[in-house]
């Protein structure tokens, strides 16, 4: 049995940390392949000799699986060469145990690439990764600023500094004024009012109540350490938040189209974040379908004889569904959006919160792939479609009164006006 060849002439590269393994697949009118093999170094001169060994034999589309981030040299540097390059998820190129070397690994790969075999992944453009490189970088940058911020924290606290217990910023400018002090004369009874806004309020005798702890020399070493670090790693956020500004000019309108979403408009680098991960081209997604089911934001297919085994959702979209997750939390008590507020409730009320707030994260990102697709505005009306009510069904009052309940309404009596 012999499957169908689609490709004649393609390669297939098996990409370690030191050498790349290249398999080339030629088949002739007969149907039958001649492999060529090779072996290259990783370095940059080992690439441009793999460049010019695919051009000696013809030979312009190459498909590789993705390893750590060896990979993406090897793409860089083939994408310029003006290849064809097709990226696959190692489980769609996995090869049977026990007989595998690296040789056998790129052949197989070729293999599966010349039957149309693979699955490819989505690669946007060389500006959009550029992007996305930084975009992801502020999200580590933020992320270890608030692990600075707890190891900050946990310092007050063991020193019995309720500083958190008086303001609702602990690194606010009062507190932090209050703490720079406390650093600067160790063991000083001090007047908290100068440090203290105008705008606070705390009862100042509270605020000079919690900060009547003791600050040990070590913990003080510790808490300077993380406050300073926590003034560089901010300068660091802020020169990397301008370089993504300036990136991201050139997708102004894309970003406008995003920021008519609700709660997009909020922060400006939300919608920037969405457009780092899938781009302004939504033709490589046939349907809103594909990209909520490319950012795990569906059920997955687990069935087996009628069992439906497991829906969990899929860990794709690592970087594009904590945001979806964020904005949607941001609209659950929005009173201008009763399209996803009902939507929610609707879910919430027989299948949980976690589950109905992937069903606004589907929703908010069907809304973004229509918008970018049509490049017009969000509109609710595709939402707020009206639904003819079951005649057969008959309610008694108080069956009425618990389904309604049970969608997150309140049920109160009507007042009614006294009688003079």
């Amino acid at each position: 049995m012999s499957f169908k060849i689609f490709r004649f002439n393609c390669c297939g590269l098996d990409v370690h940390k030191t050498w790349i393994y290249a398999c080339i697949g030629i088949t002739d009118s007969n149907g039958r392949t001649d492999y060529k093999q090779a072996r290259f170094s990783s370095f940059s001169k080992g690439l441009k000799e793999l460049c010019d060994w695919l051009a000696k034999y013809n030979c312009s589309e190459v498909c590789m699986e993705s390893t750590g981030k060896y990979w993406i040299p090897v793409f860089n540097v083939l994408e310029k060469a003006n290849n064809s390059v097709i990226l696959a998820h190692p489980k769609y190129t996995k090869t049977q145990k026990g007989n595998k070397t690296d040789r056998k690994d790129a052949k197989w790969i070729c293999d599966l690439f010349m039957c149309e075999m693979i699955k490819p992944s989505f690669i946007p453009p060389a500006d959009i990764r550029h992007l996305r490189d930084l975009v992801r970088y502020r999200f580590k940058l933020t992320c270890m600023i608030t692990g600075e911020k707890n190891r900050a924290q946990n310092c007050l606290t063991v020193s019995n500094l309720k500083l958190d217990d008086v303001f609702s910023d602990v690194f606010g400018k009062s507190s932090r004024s209050i703490t720079e002090y406390m650093l600067a004369h160790p063991g000083e009874i001090f007047d908290v009012a100068p440090f203290v806004d105008s705008r606070c309020k705390t009862p100042m005798e509270e605020i000079q109540a919690a900060v009547d702890g003791a600050i040990s020399p070590e913990q003080a070493i510790k808490l300077r350490q993380c406050l300073n670090h926590i003034d560089e790693l901010e300068k660091h956020l802020e020169e990397i938040e301008r370089e993504i500004l300036r990136l991201s000019d050139k997708y102004q309108a894309a970003l406008d189209l995003i920021r008519t979403v609700p709660a997009f408009d909020k922060n400006p680098m939300t919608a920037i974040q969405i457009l780092s991960e899938i781009g302004g081209d939504m033709s490589v997604f046939p349907s809103a379908k594909h990209l909520v089911s490319w950012a795990g934001c569906c059920p997955r297919n687990d069935q087996s004889n009628k069992r439906i085994k497991s829906t969990r959702i899929s860990r794709a979209g690592n970087y594009i569904k904590p945001i979806l997750v964020q904005v949607a939390n941001g609209l659950l008590r929005s009173k201008k959006h009763p399209e996803i507020t009902g939507r929610y409730k609707r879910i919430k009320s027989h299948r949980g919160h976690k589950k109905a707030i992937i069903a606004i994260c589907r929703m908010l990102l069907t809304a973004i792939w229509h918008i970018l697709s049509d490049l017009k505005p969000y509109t609710a009306e595709g939402f707020l479609e009206s639904r003819p009510v079951n005649k057969a069904k008959v309610l008694t009052t108080s069956q009425a009164l618990n389904l309604l309940k049970q969608r997150g309404y309140t049920i109160k009596d009507d007042i009614v006006p006294a009688m003079n």
